[in-house]
């Protein structure tokens, strides 16, 4: 059975798309720790991260970075961060999450919530920044 990932990339479950190519899709996440929290994955169902190969996951890394700094540019924080947990979802995923202090990157915390209508403005914004 595919992951919710794998769904959201073929269409089957909508998402506030920030970017894709034809090995990677970026969009937010819907129970973001900051404005932006922005999910980057393979379109190639693995589950577990370093199961990769070497240049998906060497692409993947750099396909983050592009959207990383549209985040950097668009939202209001020090640095964007970055966290591989992998326990979530059986489908490797990269979070970037704008950060002002280490206490950020706390996935304990409560997730903020958002309308629709500011997931679109905030992908938007990142999507612009690209």
């Amino acid at each position: 059975m595919p992951s919710i990932f794998a769904r959201i990339i073929n269409g089957e479950i909508p998402c506030y798309k920030i970017a894709e190519d034809d090995r990677y899709f970026a969009f937010l996440d819907i129970n973001p720790l900051a404005e932006g929290h922005t999910l980057v994955i393979p379109r190639e169902e693995t589950d577990y991260i370093f199961d990769l190969n070497d240049k998906l996951l060497a692409g993947m890394m750099v396909f983050a970075k592009k959207v990383a700094l549209a985040i950097d540019k668009t939202m209001p924080c020090k640095r964007v961060g970055m966290a591989v947990l992998g326990l979530e979802v059986p489908h490797a995923h990269i979070h970037l999450i704008p950060i002002n202090e280490l206490g950020d990157i706390d996935f304990m915390k409560p997730k903020l919530k958002f309308t629709p209508e500011e997931f679109k403005a905030t992908a938007a914004k990142i999507r612009a920044a690209l």
